[in-house]
């Protein structure tokens, strides 16, 4: 195999990793730089695949030296070696785009501020019942490179976050979904939304009149942006509130997918997942595989049997007719707006962490009807103090997860529910996300 010049992987994380073996394997020279500490798992398997790597520094005549470069999403734009990069012309691009020059796969990728992860998640729950040989990576599981690299498939299902996006040039998904844009990652957008939503809708700027775009029809700053932006691909809107011709729609409480007068019709109260958002997950989720030609009972049959993500809504144990729900995967006003409206009792809401520089405003009228106490769950909480101070009597601040949950179980009465949804980042006081949910399940179970 002729050899294909230096690859340099920035980052040396789950798809920096996976990068390095796919490209290990296509026959380039591979170095992986890390400016942080390298996991000794991750270590383990660049040693086995006999892949040279450093950590804590970026040696910068060797990163300079590169044909191409691959910088994880976790790495912005504005940090000196990358701008160094870019000046000296090296091509600089996601894990998406590297691994997909690589592979001849049908793809759908699935994007959005919120339910992208259960949208993917659901998507790849139908299409694999329904006998597509399909993979799902992304921001799921092991990486898209990875898996290209070791056990390729003909379909994949990738959920793509704005940070996999920046970094793509060819990159095409047949079936592209966008669930929702609300402002998040502000900070990495010189705090301007209108950069964000052209990043949201990269995932179309390749595809052509063959492809499909499926989009919520309910987001007005999607139906804005399709408005001044005409793209190329076909429409398949979906929308709770309007009737539309081609897509999905609701019609006295049934779901509605049409497509070119072949319909599917299901009720929504046989949907496993509650919540209006779920609905329009499961819209999406349905309207990609009907074009990819799954039987409707597959379809029908998935969406009553699917239950969800874990740390997204998750019921974990109902305790003397307290239900406590672990919605950790909330990390921005939007998801949480969605737990908040889904509560149908009285709710205590264990909120905070890093804020990346939220708007409350939109939940007060939710805070009002159904928040009973707050318990902020935070290094700094006087933001969420200040901001439901007049809309909340009870208050609290913990710097545990065993503190808050102890807390909401001496406050909560009969019937009421525990809500941890934190509209916060979680590296204040945990790992990640997942760390904070597991930690919130364990307190609740010690109970």
């Amino acid at each position: 195999m002729k050899n294909k010049g230096l690859l340099v992987v920035l980052g040396a994380g789950e798809s920096g990793v996976g990068t390095a073996i796919l490209g290990k394997k296509e026959g380039f020279d591979v170095f992986v730089s890390d400016k942080g500490t390298i996991t000794d798992s991750y270590k383990e398997v660049l040693r086995n695949f006999e892949i040279e790597w450093e950590e804590e520094q970026h040696t910068e005549n060797k990163i300079l030296k590169a044909s191409i470069v691959m910088k994880s999403p976790g790495i912005p734009d504005q940090v000196q070696i990358v701008q160094k990069l870019l000046k000296n012309k090296v091509p600089v691009v996601s894990e998406i785009e590297f691994a997909s020059r690589y592979t001849n796969a049908r793809i759908v990728g699935i994007t959005g501020s919120n339910g992208k992860t259960t949208t993917t998640m659901l998507a790849h729950y139908i299409l694999k019942h329904g006998g597509l040989d399909i993979n799902m990576a992304g921001n799921i599981g092991d990486s898209f490179a990875k898996q290209v690299a070791l056990n390729d498939a003909p379909y994949y299902v990738l959920e793509l976050s704005s940070f996999q996006l920046d970094g793509i040039v060819d990159f095409v998904p047949h079936i592209a979904i966008l669930t929702t844009i609300t402002p998040d990652h502000l900070d990495r957008y010189e705090h301007n939304f209108d950069n964000y939503i052209a990043s949201k809708f990269r995932i179309v700027k390749n595809q052509t009149e063959n492809d499909y775009f499926i989009y919520n029809a309910d987001d007005e700053v999607i139906v804005r942006y399709l408005k001044e932006n005409p793209i190329r691909s076909r429409l398949l809107p979906f929308s709770l509130t309007k009737k539309i011709e081609n897509g999905a729609y609701i019609e006295n409480e049934n779901i509605i997918i049409q497509i070119d007068n072949n319909k599917i019709i299901m009720p929504t109260k046989e949907l496993a997942l509650s919540g209006n958002h779920n609905v329009k997950n499961a819209m999406a989720a349905a309207t990609a595989s009907h074009l990819l030609k799954i039987r409707k009972t597959t379809i029908r049959e998935c969406l009553e049997n699917f239950h969800g993500v874990e740390h997204r809504l998750e019921n974990v144990l109902k305790i003397n007719n307290v239900q406590y729900i672990n919605d950790s995967k909330a990390t921005n006003v939007n998801a949480t707006f969605y737990a908040l409206d889904a509560m149908k009792s009285s709710t205590i809401w264990i909120v905070g962490g890093v804020d990346k520089g939220n708007d409350y405003t939109e939940l007060y009228s939710l805070v009002n009807e159904k928040v009973k106490a707050i318990i902020c769950l935070g290094i700094d909480n006087s933001k969420i103090i200040n901001a439901f101070g007049n809309c909340v009597d009870n208050i609290v601040e913990t710097q545990t997860m065993k503190d808050a949950v102890d807390i909401a179980y001496k406050l909560a009465e009969r019937n009421d529910n525990v809500l941890l949804s934190p509209a916060c980042a979680s590296f204040d006081l945990f790992k990640n996300y997942e760390d904070r949910g597991r930690q919130f399940k364990e307190a609740v179970r010690e109970l």
